[in-house]
């Protein structure tokens, strides 16, 4: 794996359809995103290609992380596609591949300095992993 991205892969046990939908759904997204403890607040939520999703992560220590991203590309069914537009930039790929029993969701997040992937990714690994359990656990009750 190279310096700059951060792969994470896990097999739910839901349709990719319904894994999709909780990215499309304004509601269901903000209940799931980001590290266990975190709550959302979405400004703009424009669930289109190209269109701007601009919202504010509030960390149980109550610090406010503002983010700016757009959607770079959608597939529905199949993959979501996220440009972090503010520092750290990023682009997160998710993409869900059907299998036997469920979804394969891979989550690749790719940063454009390996410095600062580096730098963050005590931070960055845990992340990815707590968003993936909070995924299923908001799948796992509106299923």
């Amino acid at each position: 794996m190279s310096d700059h991205i951060f792969r994470n892969s896990r097999t739910l046990p839901f349709p990719p359809e319904a894994i999709y939908q909780a990215f499309a759904s304004a509601e269901l997204l903000a209940t799931w995103w980001g590290p266990a403890g975190f709550t959302n607040t979405f400004e703009i939520f424009e669930f289109k290609p190209g269109g701007q999703w601009k919202f504010v992560m509030h960390g149980p220590d109550g610090t406010d992380y503002p983010n700016e991203s757009n959607f770079a590309e959608l597939v529905p069914g199949r993959k979501v596609v996220i440009r972090h537009d503010c520092a750290p930039y990023f682009t997160l790929t998710i993409t869900l591949a059907p299998v036997a029993g469920g979804t394969e969701v891979t989550w690749e997040q790719l940063f454009d300095d390996a410095q600062v992937a580096q730098a963050i990714k005590h931070i960055v690994a845990p992340a990815n992993e707590q968003n993936l359990d909070r995924l299923t656990a908001v799948l796992q009750r509106t299923a």
